[in-house]
């Protein structure tokens, strides 16, 4: 038997239950269906199988989990930050003690490669204990003095808030966003990705098993224009945290509006990855092949464009190429597959339709540009090469194992092209010259920018973008500045002249 039939057989014990029972709502502290009935089936990118049908929640369900995350509020955002510290510590125990479950489940229902999604599983409880760790700060501010003034701010959670999750890599995001709402103090209603649920349910339930009490995190499955609307919509929830494309972010500002609901976007990318030809050339054409071609390409921070110094151009360009062929396309429960199928067949025919665009547009297909195999939405890794930044392979977000390559003459030029785009979420920089580092970072219109590394994450430091990749700041103490509203009280120190009128 090999590693992948082993993989598999465990993987069909692991999704059993799922394709008996379905993925069901969860609201305070019970497994529900939806309150009309109705549901809708959840199928294997892998193959097409039925992985087990889901509830399709609507505005009713919503409503039930809103009350139930408001009902449970007071005595969760009243406990001390050092018990809900120990109970997110059990969260994450949890979840290592089924990070192989969480994995196979992962990879069978979104399509991604075990080889990222077992290591997803343990990021999500590190996103815990990191959180866990800042719940007793999470109420801290700061003294401030002024002539006859003495002024305290603190920071109190802002109550129940909604989390609306993608489908690329569900159960890690999942963690990225509730974990520090909980830690805040803040009572959780998650809204799910339709096209991959299953993950959620066990979060929810992992937590509730480590002793989070009843209420405090609900689970609507469904649509985003019935389950997501309505939570958008509902005036219990004070603040939306979403993760997805940047058409639904708008629309989810729109939605909130009427209740002036805060909200806290990340949204889309076309992230440039800069080379010179000074720059160590083998560690940044592994650098981007990795930013691309893992995880299928479907991540927000991927490396979409390769803006390459002209002089080295056609070298940087043949290492990606050459890599990019040797990556193995496969069933992501095979330990070596690096790319497995996109989500579902209208994402592949999207990814797929850039290959006829880019030969419209003039580009050259260097290597992949095709579908791989007859079953499953598997896509072959591409580079797009002879691209510019005026072609649709350059501007649009593909969100696939596709990258376009762009060559440049200059800085001036190399930042131009960087920055002429809608998206300013992330970028990549790779030079031996300090100096050109420090000026270029300035000049990019990107939220974060990696100097000669791929994505590597510090959990304090900001993470979020600009223009059209979205509004607000994950991370450290930045997500607490989401999740809670900060209070000042100023006493006075002297009995200063009070003005007096009337008498």
């Amino acid at each position: 038997m090999t590693q992948l039939d082993d993989n598999l057989a465990k993987a069909q014990g692991y999704l059993a239950h799922w394709r008996d029972g379905g993925v069901m709502n969860h609201i305070a502290g019970a497994s529900v269906p939806a309150a009309s009935g109705a549901s809708f089936d959840n199928r294997s990118p892998v193959d097409g199988a039925a992985l087990g049908p889901v509830a399709r929640g609507g505005a009713a369900d919503v409503n039930a989990a809103a009350k139930a995350a408001k009902a449970a509020f007071p005595a969760w955002a009243g406990l001390s930050g050092a018990e809900r510290r120990k109970i997110l510590h059990r969260v994450a125990d949890g979840i290592e003690a089924r990070a192989e479950e969480i994995a196979f489940t992962e990879c069978m229902d979104t399509g991604q490669a075990l080889k990222f999604m077992s290591k997803a599983a343990l990021r999500g409880a590190q996103n815990f204990r990191f959180y866990a760790d800042k719940a007793p700060e999470a109420r801290d501010g700061k003294s401030m003095f002024g002539p006859g003034q003495m002024n305290v701010s603190s920071r109190v959670p802002i109550g129940p808030v909604g989390v609306i999750t993608p489908w690329n890599t569900p159960f890690m995001l999942s963690t990225w966003k509730i974990a520090p709402a909980l830690a805040a103090g803040c009572t959780v209603v998650h809204k799910p990705a339709e096209l991959s649920p299953m993950t959620a349910k066990l979060l929810v339930e992992i937590a509730e098993e480590a002793g989070l009490p009843a209420g405090v995190w609900n689970l609507v499955n469904g649509f985003g224009e019935e389950a997501g609307r309505a939570l958008c919509e509902h005036p219990d929830i004070k603040a939306i945290a979403f993760i997805g494309e940047s058409a639904t972010g708008k629309l989810i500002v729109a939605q909130g509006a009427g209740t002036l609901k805060r909200v806290h976007l990340e949204l889309g990318g076309k992230n440039p990855v800069i080379v010179f030809a000074d720059a160590d050339l083998e560690r940044a054409a592994d650098a981007a092949v990795f930013m691309i071609y893992s995880l299928n390409g479907e991540r927000c921070t991927s490396s979409s464009r390769l803006l390459v110094e002209a002089s080295v151009y056609d070298e940087v360009t043949r290492l990606v190429a050459e890599k990019a062929a040797r990556i193995k396309v496969g069933h992501p429960l095979d330990p070596e597959t690096v790319i497995g199928p996109l989500i579902g067949a209208e994402h592949e025919a999207k990814v797929l339709s850039y290959m006829d665009k880019a030969r419209a547009e003039g580009a050259t297909i260097a290597v992949g540009g095709e579908k791989a195999g007859e079953a499953g939405h598997y896509v072959r890794p591409t580079l797009f090469t002879g691209a510019t930044n005026a072609m649709a392979i350059a501007r649009e977000e593909i969100f696939g194992p596709v990258l376009t390559a762009i060559p440049f003459e200059s800085e001036d030029e190399a930042v131009a092209v960087a920055n002429d785009t809608d998206y300013g979420l992330a970028a990549y920089l790779w030079t031996s010259d300090v100096t050109r580092a420090l000026r270029i970072t300035d000049r990019l219109e990107a939220g974060m920018i990696w100097v000669n590394s791929e994505n590597l994450r510090h959990l304090p430091t900001p993470f979020g973008g600009a223009k059209a990749s979205g509004i607000g700041r994950d991370g450290g103490d930045y997500s607490f500045d989401f999740y809670m509203e900060t209070k000042n009280v100023a006493f006075a120190t002297t009995e200063h002249r009070i003005p007096k009128l009337g008498g």
